[in-house]
């Protein structure tokens, strides 16, 4: 039976590791951590809303999004810690691009207010963290290069 990059699974030897499992902990933390600073990131625009300041669509859509996505890097953790490659290897590029995006995007000029450009910038620092972590050496040990 083949096996390719996408179905294969790290090696169970190096992912239960004191240092891998350390990895994973702290990549758990990350993104609670991300969840609960996204989830009051929602709770401001609301708060803002309901106090007759300015709130324009881009940021209701956004903070209604990033909460979600903190699901989703919930799962793929969850995932990668199992051992499957595929998901670690979202969470590897998720990680590093997403906080990329989310400020470059506040950075447009007009997008959002200074105050919501700073509070998506410090949410997604738990996130450049779990970038980290997942490029570390505990990590790329467990799921080594198949190619």
């Amino acid at each position: 039976m083949e096996n390719d990059a996408n179905t294969t699974t790290a090696d169970p030897a190096l992912l239960n590791t004191p240092a891998a499992l350390d990895a994973f902990a702290t990549t758990r933390v990350g993104v609670k951590v991300y969840g609960a600073l996204t989830a009051a990131a929602l709770l401001a625009v609301i708060a803002a809303a309901s106090t007759g300041h300015m709130v324009n669509p881009f940021m209701w859509i956004r903070a209604v999004l990033l909460p979600l996505i903190a699901a989703l890097l919930h799962r793929l953790a969850l995932s990668a810690s199992r051992g499957s490659r595929r998901a670690f290897e979202r969470l590897r590029g998720i990680s590093a691009v997403f906080p990329v995006a989310v400020v470059g995007v506040d950075l447009i000029p007009g997008v959002c207010p200074w105050w919501y450009a700073a509070v998506q910038a410090l949410c997604v620092l738990p996130v450049l963290r779990i970038a980290f972590t997942t490029r570390g050496a505990p990590l790329r040990a467990a799921f080594p290069k198949t190619r």
